[in-house]
């Protein structure tokens, strides 16, 4: 839960960070469409994301996720919905570096540091290591979560239909969409 002006805070500090890195924006961009993701838990704390969306229709979606230094997008899939196969997704690592995680064989020196209380709801640790002008395809309904690094990332998102309020995400207590006081 975010009040307004942590909100406000959030997003003009996105905005300087995708420009400071060259990516222009529109005023539509900077005034109206970076979400701000607490996951339900407030700020100051890791898992969070801020995300800008370009385009989601019906059978396609661009957005630029950011994260700030060591930020989590916390463990997910996108599920078959209402005879929709689920979202597939590309990612792209624009700035910094993205430690992506899905499953597969364990990669056992990922050095990520989980909120305690939060740990348990990170089951895959096969690390896919995504640098500027790499990137990684997922399947629909592939479990997966990631963290950025010290630099902070900008991930550029190219899928198939966006319907993030039905992700199912590993931990019950996560909220997809950010609640506004």
């Amino acid at each position: 839960m975010l009040t307004k002006d942590q909100y406000r805070v959030i997003q003009k500090r996105t905005v300087n960070f995708l420009k400071t890195k060259g990516i222009a924006l529109t005023k539509e961009e900077e005034n109206e469409r970076i979400e701000i993701v607490d996951h339900g838990f407030g700020i100051n704390q890791p898992v969070m994301a801020q995300i800008l969306v370009y385009i989601n229709t019906d059978k396609y979606c661009a957005k630029e996720l950011v994260m700030f230094p060591f930020q989590i997008i916390p463990e997910h899939r996108h599920p078959p919905v209402n005879g929709y196969i689920g979202k597939q997704e590309t990612f792209r690592c624009r700035f910094g570096k993205v430690y992506l995680y899905v499953p597969g064989k364990h990669t056992d020196k990922s050095k990520v540091e989980f909120p305690e209380n939060r740990k348990r709801y990170f089951t895959v640790f096969h690390e896919i290591i995504l640098n500027p002008g790499e990137q990684y395809t997922l399947t629909p309904n592939t479990l997966h979560w990631f963290h950025s690094g010290s630099k902070g990332a900008i991930v550029s998102e190219f899928s198939s239909k966006s319907m993030d309020e039905y992700d199912i995400f590993t931990d019950p207590e996560i909220k997809r969409i950010t609640e506004i006081i």
